[in-house]
């Protein structure tokens, strides 16, 4: 099997089935977090699953919308990199992780100064020699604007970073996804569900007119841009886009992103900025839907797993 090229199983013959199958119907046993919370610079708090096994490497993972560790696309990565002797660090976003954070803020797509916390917590407590990133969907738009923002500042020891699915110009994949309402529809309800939860401890959060959100722009338009200091969702979705980051990252990276994938703007995969940093590689196969690259009969790994290990543990690469 070519690691550059991705075949789906037959039994899941469209880019949906690709996408929902593993989400729902994925199990990882056998993995077994150790969490730690740490605290933010702003009084809040960042809950860390963690695998250790007193390794010299780690692997640090970074989840979709509305994802936590617990997801089995994580867990599964996860567990395929502790498997061959990495520690591994995931981490749940603000309000991810059961939990609701004590801030007014959440999370969201640019939020890199919790990603950096998570970082600058992991090198300062274990001496890594090295630390290789991974990010799914939003972590991977997350994870690819961290290493573009921090450049040649970078800490040493992170070496290599992969990513899959990744939505690259956010106000293209919000208006992609918006025409699936399987999709955007369930990520609307958690997402509002979140914001009156939040409103019970924070009762100067005003929902008054949420039930009148029906799409993803008009959440970002009412609750993630001005929570975190956007004018508007076009600003947010502007400044917080991966692709305008790609450009600046100094390390080996992959980004993985399928050409059926339903939350992603076909637009995207021909952006010039995707092919002009010499150590930024991208992958776009024909299948693979929207975190999905479902494999059977390969020791339970997926073919997402199998290439990222391919990327990260071939020192050749």
């Amino acid at each position: 099997m070519s690691l550059s090229k991705y075949t789906p199983p037959r039994l899941l013959f469209t880019n949906h089935m690709e996408t929902i199958y593993p989400a729902l119907l994925r199990k990882v046993a056998d993995v077994n977090y150790e969490r730690e919370r740490i605290s933010t610079p702003d009084d809040d708090f960042l809950d860390l699953d963690w695998l250790k096994q007193n390794s010299s490497q780690l692997v640090i993972i970074s989840h979709g919308l509305e994802g936590n560790t617990q997801r089995a696309y994580m867990k599964g990565m996860a567990k395929a990199f502790y498997n061959q002797g990495y520690d591994v660090l995931t981490w749940n976003y603000r309000g991810c992780s059961e939990e609701m954070n004590r801030q007014l803020r959440f999370y969201h797509s640019g939020a890199t100064d919790d990603l950096d916390v998570v970082v600058q917590h992991a090198i300062n407590t274990t001496e890594y020699q090295s630390i290789s990133m991974i990010g799914f969907s939003l972590g991977g738009n997350l994870t690819l604007k961290y290493l573009g923002e921090q450049g040649e500042t970078l800490n040493k020891c992170i070496g290599k970073c992969v990513t899959f699915s990744v939505p690259l110009d956010l106000y293209a994949s919000c208006e992609t996804i918006s025409k699936y309402g399987i999709y955007s529809q369930r990520f609307i309800k958690s997402l509002k569900k979140k914001v009156i939860d939040k409103a019970l401890l924070k009762p100067e959060l005003d929902i008054s007119g949420i039930d009148k959100i029906k799409t993803l722009i008009q959440f970002d338009d009412e609750y993630t841009a001005p929570l975190h200091y956007f004018s508007n969702a076009i600003e947010y979705y502007e400044k917080c886009s991966s692709i305008h980051f790609i450009g600046k990252i100094k390390i080996p990276t992959l980004i993985v992103n399928a050409q059926n994938d339903p939350f992603l703007s076909p637009s995207t995969h021909g952006r010039p900025e995707l092919f002009k940093n010499p150590l930024v590689q991208f992958e776009n196969p024909r299948y693979g839907g929207h975190v999905g690259f479902a494999l059977f009969n390969q020791n339970g790994l997926y073919w997402s797993e199998l290439r990222a290990l391919d990327f990260i543990h071939n020192k050749n690469v």
